[in-house]
């Protein structure tokens, strides 16, 4: 099975894309953790892109704040799916790093989630839903955690 490569330009970014890696683990899908800051690590950046679907990657979830480059930069070094989480700024309520990886030029695409916790989950469900395609174990996990869902929202509205 292909692993997805989890991304992050800073470690401040950590406890939105942490959301990222537990719904993974939920689903037991195989990942990779990696902070890759688009302006301080540009060599890194291209390489690890360049390789990335080498290295046994099927799907790219990269998650930026600010200007938010790294979502598109990889995904001009590859031609793997990148989903982009615009991370919350302070500044601007993640409104900044939502326009930043939504815009991108024609030809370079970026799947891109809501800012924050919202989209740092979505991401996961997302790459799982492209492994899916090929890989009927995750969509066997995917079925599971839609049921769960289902479920916890019908207790809830027993409870009402």
């Amino acid at each position: 099975m292909k692993k997805i490569a989890v991304v992050m330009g800073s470690i401040s970014d950590w406890p939105t894309m942490k959301l990222t890696t537990d719904l993974l683990d939920q689903l037991k899908l195989p990942y990779e953790r990696h902070i890759i800051s688009a302006h301080r690590m540009p060599v890194q950046l291209q390489e690890f892109g360049q390789t990335a679907a080498d290295q046994g990657f099927g799907v790219i979830i990269a998650g930026a704040g600010g200007a938010a480059h790294l979502p598109g930069m990889l995904a001009a070094n590859t031609v793997l799916p990148v989903i982009g989480v615009p991370i919350e700024s302070h500044a601007l309520h993640g409104m900044d790093s939502l326009l930043s990886i939504v815009q991108m030029p024609s030809g370079v695409p970026v799947a891109t989630t809501a800012i924050g916790n919202s989209g740092a989950k979505n991401a996961a469900l997302l790459a799982a839903e492209m492994l899916a395609i090929t890989e009927p174990t995750v969509t066997k996990s995917l079925k599971a955690f839609r049921a769960h869902q289902t479920q916890e929202a019908i207790n809830s509205e027993q409870q009402f």
